[in-house]
C-alpha cells in the first residue's frame, strides 16, 4: 500500500466519526488507517467497528490502558503495527479534504517530511458539521461556514482549491516548517532511524520535538499548509500541565543545541 495514516484519539467518539468519514470520499484510496487510541472507553472501539467495511484495508485500532496523557506512546506502538514505507500523522479532531490523501502523496520525496497546517473552527460550527455536510465538502466552503456564523479573516485563504494558489501560499508563507501532529508525514525509516516520539514527554510540543531530531538527522521539510487541507474541531484541553510544557521545552532546547537525532525512550521500548 502507498500510505499508513495514524490517527491519534482519546475518547472524542463523535469527532472521530467525521475523520472517519472524512476519509471514505478520498480521491486517493491506498491507504490502510490505524487509530492511536491512549486509553477511549468501548464507545471508540464502536465507532471504529462501524467504520470497518468502509476501506480498501481493514481499520487497525491500537489501543493503551489510561494512564494519563502518553500520545508519544501509543504513537510509537502504531507505527511498529504499520504497513507501509510512508506514515501520515493526524488527529481525530480533523477532518480532511477529500484531495488531503492524495495531496500528501504527490509531495513526499526522500529526505523530507511534510508540514501541514489546518483551519479551526469554534465549537458551535463543529457541532452542526453532520455526515451530509462532510460527503458534499460543504463544510470547506468559506460561504457555508460564513452562513454557520464564522467571521471571516485572512486565514480563510487556507480553504482556497487552486493548486496554483496554494503552491504560492505555501512558498511566501512565514510559518516554519515543523512536524505537526494533526497534519504531518515522512518516511517510516526517517522516523525509526531516530527512535520515533520520545515518550519522556507530555503535552506541549512533544510532535515538533520529533520533527527537530529529524532535522537533526540531516531532513529537510516542505511546507504543504494550504495544499493538504483539514479541519480542527473544536475541543477542551483539561490535560495540559504548565509545568509539563515547560519541561518539554527544555528537553527540546537540549536537543537542537546538542543536535540529538535518538533518544533512549523510543520506539525500542516496545
Amino acid at each position: 500500500m502507498k500510505l499508513s495514516i495514524i490517527i491519534s484519539t482519546y475518547n472524542s467518539e463523535e469527532w472521530l466519526h467525521k475523520v472517519l468519514l472524512g476519509y471514505t470520499i478520498q480521491t486517493e484510496n491506498d491507504f490502510e488507517i490505524i487509530v492511536a487510541d491512549d486509553g477511549s472507553t468501548t464507545k471508540t472501539k464502536a465507532v471504529i467497528e462501524s467504520f470497518k467495511d468502509k476501506f480498501k484495508y481493514p481499520i487497525l485500532h491500537v489501543w493503551q490502558e489510561d494512564k494519563g496523557f502518553r500520545k508519544c506512546r501509543i504513537l510509537n506502538s502504531a507505527i511498529l503495527k504499520s504497513n507501509s514505507d510512508y506514515l501520515l500523522f493526524t488527529d481525530g479532531d480533523c477532518i480532511p479534504r477529500k484531495d488531503f490523501v492524495a495531496n500528501h502523496l504527490k509531495q513526499k520525496e526522500k529526505g523530507y517530511f511534510l508540514s501541514g497546517g489546518y483551519f479551526k473552527l469554534p465549537m458551535t460550527i463543529s457541532k452542526v458539521i453532520s455526515d451530509e455536510v462532510i460527503l458534499s465538502q460543504k463544510c470547506f466552503d468559506a460561504s457555508w461556514l460564513k452562513k454557520q456564523g464564522l467571521k471571516l479573516n485572512f486565514k480563510i485563504t487556507k480553504l482556497v482549491h487552486n493548486r496554483y494558489f496554494a503552491g504560492f501560499m505555501n512558498w511566501i508563507t512565514p510559518t516554519k516548517r515543523s512536524w505537526n501532529g494533526h497534519n504531518s508525514s515522512g518516511f517510516k525509516a526517517d522516523i525509526l532511524a531516530i527512535n520515533g516520539f520520545n515518550e519522556l514527554l507530555d503535552y506541549g510540543g512533544e510532535d515538533r520535538e520529533m520533527g527537530e531530531r529529524l532535522f537533526n538527522l540531516g531532513l529537510f521539510s516542505k511546507q504543504i499548509r494550504y495544499s493538504a487541507i483539514c479541519l480542527h474541531l473544536d475541543h477542551s484541553r483539561n490535560y495540559v500541565n504548565p509545568e509539563k510544557v515547560a519541561c518539554n521545552l527544555e528537553v527540546r532546547k537540549f536537543n537542537k543545541k546538542n543536535k540529538i537525532t535518538r533518544i533512549e525512550l523510543g520506539i525500542d521500548k516496545h
